[in-house]
């Protein structure tokens, strides 16, 4: 069969310049960070903002609402108006391209690579054939080849993600990760070691563990002793420079002693947590197939406070599960309420193709979703107000990320992972990376203001 060329730079013109535009989740964005770092050892360098790119990697995420036809919109914008030598190379990667795989190629010609998250270690022998006008798909899913093939880490900024874990076998009746994703796989004790040494050699001051469930992270030490997430949180604290650790997403069936332990022992283990719970309502969770009970999450959360008081907590909700009625609804209400979360992140049910929950019965009118949703989100947006009020007149260690909008202004995060801004001071400027010490004098729902305090640079 004769190769199909879509529309790219010019016919047998190696790109020179690439953007990875990635969607969705943190470890959608340590994978583009990893595609983005293989396309520079080919050669290439990423786009100046505002700049067009030779090469396009849509870095997809099948949790978003729609987002097969999302893709396409965005190929379409892409192309449209273009001549066939000025349109960009397109690669679609992440989790769409697992799912739909050749129903891309089909749809959109001028997509030249899809790749899904589990092959995307093989995109530079992609590019090589696109290059001589070859499509080509890869969705293969081995077991973890793609981590040994991938360049050593060079990036260089005061935060950096570590995927540990991929892949999930609980099986939620909503979610499309086992299937995008595979089985849960954890990389290797000291590769992880390894290269969050690299970070850390390379300016990075914290790590952010990640993985579709982290907490079910497993492997052995270099002395054949078997470890849980906590053992190699423990081994990471070790590593002189690094300041901060953190990790996500977790699920509540996989926390185990020695992880709770861990927030109280650990000085480096920040004083937060993402613990999804999805609804209140034990039949919902039933339905979900979520495989614990709102009160057996609760006893969790209890477990977690005593051992970590000042913790902040994080969650996700679904509204409007198929079935869902007002009454279990108002369950997950006064989970909200009990718990007081920090941060939470809330949706509207919406079916995923191919997943158990698309055909149930009862599905909930789009109305009635809308309505739950802005009433879950008056209560959170309430709490997390609250708990960044509270921190005024207080101080805290503020770990500087980047520029703020305005001249001499900073942004950060706190231990809590709270956003929080502040400006150099007359008796000296902050830079990049440092750890400073700031008096919090304002709060907003999303963000809290810092005072520079004196001799606090770092």
């Amino acid at each position: 069969m004769k190769p199909i060329t879509p529309p790219r730079v010019a016919p047998n013109e190696r790109p020179q310049t690439y953007r990875v535009k990635s969607f969705g989740c943190q470890m959608n964005v340590y994978d583009g960070e990893r595609m983005g770092e293989m396309l520079d050892e080919q050669g290439m360098s990423a786009a100046s903002e505002g700049e067009d790119a030779d090469l396009v990697v849509l870095n997809t995420c099948h949790i978003r609402e729609k987002a097969a036809e999302k893709i396409y919109s965005d190929i379409g914008r892409l192309t449209k108006g273009k001549t066939q030598k000025k349109a960009p190379m397109i690669a679609v990667a992440g989790c769409v391209a697992q799912a739909e795989g050749e129903e891309i190629m089909k749809r959109a010609p001028a997509v030249s690579m899809v790749v899904g998250p589990q092959a995307y270690h093989r995109l530079p022998d992609m590019l090589d054939k696109a290059v001589k006008g070859e499509r080509a798909t890869d969705t293969d899913m081995p077991a973890i080849a793609k981590f040994s093939a991938l360049p050593v880490r060079k990036k260089r900024t005061p935060t950096a993600f570590l995927t540990v874990q991929e892949g999930c076998d609980k099986f939620c009746t909503y979610c499309v990760v086992p299937y995008t994703r595979g089985a849960e796989i954890s990389r290797p004790f000291g590769d992880l070691i390894s290269e969050a040494q690299g970070l850390v050699e390379s300016g990075a001051r914290e790590i952010t563990l990640l993985g579709q469930n982290v907490n079910a992270w497993g492997g052995e030490n270099e002395k054949g002793i078997a470890q849980g997430l906590d053992g190699l949180i423990r081994q990471l604290a070790k590593i002189p420079k690094l300041q901060r650790i953190r990790y996500t997403t977790s699920h509540p069936n996989d926390f185990t002693p020695g992880l709770i332990a861990a927030h109280a022992e650990v000085d480096k283990l920040m004083p937060y947590l993402h613990l999804p719970v999805q609804s209140g309502s034990d039949r919902v969770l039933k339905a979900m197939n979520r495989q614990h009970t709102a009160e057996g999450y609760l006893r969790l959360l209890e477990q977690m406070r005593a051992a970590r008081p000042d913790i902040a907590l994080s969650g996700d909700f679904i509204v409007g599960f198929p079935g869902e009625t007002e009454a279990e609804f108002e369950e997950t209400l006064s989970l909200v309420d009990e718990v007081r979360y920090a941060q939470a992140y809330s949706f509207k049910y919406s079916p995923r193709p191919g997943t158990p929950a698309a055909t149930m019965d009862n599905q909930i009118p789009r109305e009635v979703m809308d309505d739950r949703l802005q009433r879950l989100q008056a209560r959170l947006n309430r709490d997390q107000l609250a708990f960044n009020a509270a921190s005024v007149g207080k101080s805290c260690t503020v770990l500087v990320e980047r520029k703020g909008k305005l001249p001499g202004q900073w942004l950060g995060k706190s231990p809590w992972l709270q956003s929080v801004w502040f400006a150099d001071e007359e008796w000296g400027e902050a830079e990049l990376g440092d750890m400073v010490e700031v008096d919090v004098i304002d709060a907003g729902a999303n963000s809290v203001q810092g005072v520079l305090r004196q001799a606090a640079l770092t």
